[in-house]
């Protein structure tokens, strides 16, 4: 029988039967072990999706299914981060409602993750910006707030003037909007924040506990960043006041020789002599129209102002001079430093543009001379009176107990991190729920009372002022307060997308529950997700907030675990050949920018010699995406998941050519011949015929069962790539098998059957329609995995190849365990050897163990 891949004749078919048979239906029945596998959460947007997306849910879903036929209880969802910025400028653009529009978007969604295969179980979707989901949001929104971890404060927020919204820290990216790339501003407004800076230690603790790419854990140990130092107060010249500084280094205390001050900073004012306020003045408005990105900006020019005032040394009574500058930040440490230009490289810049006095305090072990500034731990301490002659951890030791001593210090811990701005002026979002009364203050909407619902309204654009246009619609600001019941008014900021996403996993376990966010006893099952797939940019933002999520239900005992992600892997991207125009003289190009991106059509109008292409990630913006429904029509949906695991390993980038996925339609090609080949010699009863078999036999199930195990082990390692070669060229090996053997053969049937098993969740439609012919009548999904016996994973002879410079010239069959020296003789003891070594001279001998001896003679 001549059998071929024809994906347009199987692919539909089968996933209409899968549909049909709700197949992919959660299981949670006794005794079996669970696995919660999970793609992040994906905002819908109107390009649907690219093959390059494909790069987690396909290897996501590979890992799930094989899971599946291993006996797991299998939770495999997908839902749509529909709230948010991404969405609302969308319809802005679009001229139309956000909520029907996402809704749309995420059919969209649906229809192309479909073509391809993977199973999730659309019983459990879910969609954040539907009421029985924000509901859930704003729930946990008033539990922080109950517990003093949401509040409301006054703060000099990020603002995108374009997107007419305030971004939270971690969304300003050098200094620029992470969605626009418009420069960002400083604007002061009421903002909501959640208090994760009472977790900073606990998330860094708790990184340990994870397995996680250590250069995830990297970046949330950077972000958060953590720093061990001392604290203490320096006095102001003529005032009763004090600045207090926080360092890491007070070693280097002695060759402090001025003090700065953020612009920002509530002692700027009062310390500033009347002849510097004007200049001061002009700086505090110029360093506000900077983001915090663009004053840590290591190759600014460093810029301040000389307040006037002055700080007595804590350690030496020097008068030391206090300036302003904008590297230092309110928002880090105390916003206040002691400057030691000798031992710090900004200081030292800024000691030098402004004439300060730079004093060295630290030289190296050694006794050598130091070039400045000399930053290094390891030195030891001069011109530091009492002091002089310590090494590093004795001077921090002693420096530090010297101002605790004196009740003007103590020891410090510090931390980068600042709490989570959740609040946005927008529509598109989960409101607020609080109330605010003139008699009673703030007050949270009572729990009966929720979710608050967001009007459904014509006109939700942004306005100018800072201000949500939810502001201005009375009926929904205008309400009774729930505590006293006089006339009060909603809370009018929504809260941003990444809330919503930073809880979405636990209402997956259990999402149609309208008495509750989720059962306690499904969640305690399920969590936490034991494979977590998405890509690394979302390090310092969604997984950081829902570790913090996850880490203040638990101390309220609404969660058993305080880490809902137990493994995390990051795909890699997916490169598309983009074409670029060489610009002409009269073109200014951006940094970075070495031509003009054009369309393929457009490419195809212009002479190749005025056209360039590049490899760039697929993307709408570059006009080079091709969807999954496109390249499924064209190429077959088993050949797109077989070349995507294929290509490369998982967490590496890849290039998206024709010539590669051809090879992936090949591969099942030859798998379909070769089943096509077999079945007029299958036997049913195969398994009460496995012995007696011959040499060539015995062989093929040694290959059988290394693969089962290779193949069982890679997929659990996320090395997709390897197990799909594994599969070809066990394809390869029963291919070979299958021409010399005429007859019927226990091995050959059992070989065939495992290799079909082995394909299911990698070509899952492939592997259906194989499994049909050979007359099953069940899905492969609901077929065992495969399992290698141990007897046949031990090999007491095996085939070697002996080549002579490269060229095979014959094989022999030795001991598994023989030593290099007796299979080199061996090899030279091959007839066919000794022919082709006449009149040669042995040069050397390469062994590759347990394949090939190559013989080198000239």
């Amino acid at each position: 029988m001549s059998l071929r891949y024809e994906p347009a004749e199987i692919e539909q078919k089968w996933r209409d039967r899968w549909v049909e048979a709700d197949l992919f239906k959660t299981l949670e029945e006794p005794g079996r072990p669970k696995f919660y596998g999970l793609p992040f959460f994906p905002y819908p947007s109107g390009a649907g999706l690219s093959v390059g997306h494909l790069r987690n849910y396909i290897p996501t879903d590979v890992i799930c299914r094989a899971k599946r036929m291993q006996g797991f209880n299998v939770l495999h969802a997908m839902g749509w981060d529909a709230f948010g910025l991404p969405a609302e400028m969308e319809a802005i653009n679009k001229k139309r409602n956000p909520r029907g529009m996402v809704k749309e978007y995420a059919e969209t969604y649906k229809r192309h993750l479909s073509f391809v295969g993977v199973s999730y179980d659309w019983s459990r979707e879910i969609n954040s910006s539907d009421p029985e989901f924000y509901k859930w949001t704003q729930w946990i929104f008033l539990l922080l707030f109950k517990e003093g971890l949401a509040y409301q404060g006054d703060y000099p927020a990020n603002w995108c003037p374009k997107d007419k919204t305030v971004l939270a820290n971690e969304e300003v990216e050098g200094g620029l909007c992470w969605r626009c790339g418009t420069p960002v501003e400083k604007k002061m407004l009421k903002q909501w924040f959640f208090k994760i800076t009472d977790y900073a230690q606990r998330l860094i603790d708790d990184l340990e506990t994870v397995d996680w790419p250590e250069g995830i854990k990297t970046q949330q140990r950077n972000w958060i960043g953590r720093s061990e130092g001392a604290e203490f107060d320096w006095k102001i010249d003529g005032s009763e006041q004090s600045l207090t500084v926080f360092t890491t280094r007070i070693d280097t205390v002695y060759g402090s020789t001025f003090c700065v001050l953020s612009p920002e900073h509530p002692l700027v004012d009062e310390i500033t002599t009347s002849d510097k306020r004007d200049e001061v003045k002009a700086y505090k408005k110029h360093a506000a129209a900077l983001s915090d990105q663009d004053r840590l900006a290591t190759t600014r020019e460093k810029t301040g102002v000389f307040t006037g005032a002055h700080a007595l040394h804590p350690f030496s009574g020097d008068h030391v001079p206090i300036y302003i500058a904008d590297y230092v930040l309110m928002g880090y440490g105390t916003g206040a430093i002691m400057a030691v230009p000798a031992h710090d490289t900004r200081d030292f810049e800024f000691a030098q543009k402004f004439d300060i006095e730079i004093k060295q305090v630290i030289e190296p072990s050694d006794g050598s001379v130091a070039e400045l500034p000399f930053v290094s731990e390891e030195g030891r301490l001069i011109n530091s009176d009492e002091f002089s002659g310590l090494d590093f951890d004795e001077a921090q030791e002693q420096m530090t107990q010297w101002v605790s001593a004196r009740d003007t210090g103590k020891k410090k811990i510090n931390y980068r991190l600042r709490d989570w701005l959740i609040s946005r002026q927008r529509y598109w979002g989960a409101p607020i729920p609080i109330v605010h009364c003139d008699s009673c203050g703030m007050v949270p909407v009572p729990e009966s009372q929720l979710p608050v619902l967001l009007p459904d309204v014509e006109s939700y654009e942004p306005g100018h002022n800072g201000e949500s246009p939810l502001a201005d619609i009375p009926e929904f600001v205008n309400t009774a307060c729930p505590s006293c019941g006089k006339k009060a008014k909603r809370e009018t900021d929504t809260m941003g997308g990444f809330a919503c996403s930073s809880w979405y996993f636990l209402r997956f376990c259990d999402p149609h529950n309208d008495k509750e966010a989720f059962s306690r006893e499904k969640v305690d099952y399920w969590m936490p997700i034991d494979c977590y797939v998405g890509g690394a940019e979302h390090a310092v933002m969604h997984l950081l907030y829902a570790r913090f999520w996850t880490k203040a239900l638990h101390d309220q005992g609404i969660l058993s675990f305080v880490e809902p992600f137990a493994v995390l892997k990051n795909q890699g991207m997916l490169l598309a050949p983009t074409p670029f125009r060489h610009p002409n003289e009269s073109e200014t190009l951006r940094v970075g920018e070495a031509g003009i991106m054009l369309t393929y059509e457009e490419a195809a109008q212009l002479p190749e010699d005025q056209v360039f292409w590049r490899w760039e990630k697929m993307s709408k913006s570059k006009g080079n995406v091709v969807t999954p429904e496109e390249a499924s029509m064209r190429y077959g949906a088993d050949a797109i998941r077989v070349y995507e695991l294929f290509e490369a390993p998982f967490e590496q980038t890849i290039q998206w050519t024709e010539d590669r996925v051809q090879g992936a339609v090949r591969f099942l090609n030859r798998v379909f011949r070769l089943v096509g080949d077999y079945l007029p010699k299958r036997d049913t009863n195969w398994r009460a015929n496995l012995k007696d078999l011959s040499q060539e036999e015995t062989d093929l199930r040694h290959k059988l069962h290394a693969t089962i195990a290779k193949v069982t082990d890679d997929i659990a390692e996320f090395s997709f790539n390897t197990a799909v070669a594994a599969l070809m060229e066990l394809t390869n090996h029963i291919t070979d098998f299958a021409k010399s053997h005429d007859g019927k053969s226990a091995a050959l049937d059992e070989a065939i059957e495992n290799l079909i098993l082995l394909l299911a969740p990698i070509a899952p439609h492939s592997a259906d329609e194989l499994w049909l012919l050979l007359g099953s009548q069940s899905f492969t999904l609901n077929e065992s995995w495969p399992q290698a016996d141990p007897a046949m994973l031990v090999r007491d002879e095996i085939e070697i190849v002996v080549q002579v410079n490269g060229k095979l010239r014959g094989h022999i069959r030795v001991p598994a365990d023989m030593e290099q020296p007796e299979l080199e003789r061996a090899a030279l003891d091959c007839e066919t050897v000794h022919s082709a070594l006449e009149d040669k001279t042995i040069r050397r001998i390469i062994v590759v163990p347990g394949r090939i001896v190559n013989i080198v003679a000239n």
